[in-house]
């Protein structure tokens, strides 16, 4: 292998190196975007649904762990009331 071979070799190999890095990126943003448009709609709702606007972040995390808390024990009744909405949406849509 000539000089010239090699040398063609290793930029090709900074260049994949470049494009792997970034495609990283790119992946690593999308997740970021992705995450936080989750985030946000979450929090929306829970706004919504629990008329949570005014209350500051303490008493937020507060209730949320008092939820958390009635959630898993009440697991099973939760699960039939979440499937009970999801039926009755699906037969209005």
């Amino acid at each position: 292998m000539s000089k010239d071979e090699l040398h063609k070799l290793e930029n090709k190999i900074k260049v994949l190196e470049q494009k792997k890095k970034a495609l990283e990126y790119k992946i690593s943003n999308e997740n970021r975007r992705e995450r936080s448009r989750r985030l946000i709609q979450k929090g929306a709702l829970f706004e919504k649904y629990l008329e949570n606007e005014n209350v500051s972040i303490k008493e937020t995390e507060d209730l949320l762990k008092v939820l958390a808390e009635f959630k898993n024990k009440n697991k099973e009744y939760i699960d039939r009331q979440v499937q009970k909405i999801a039926k009755d949406q699906e037969r209005i849509n």
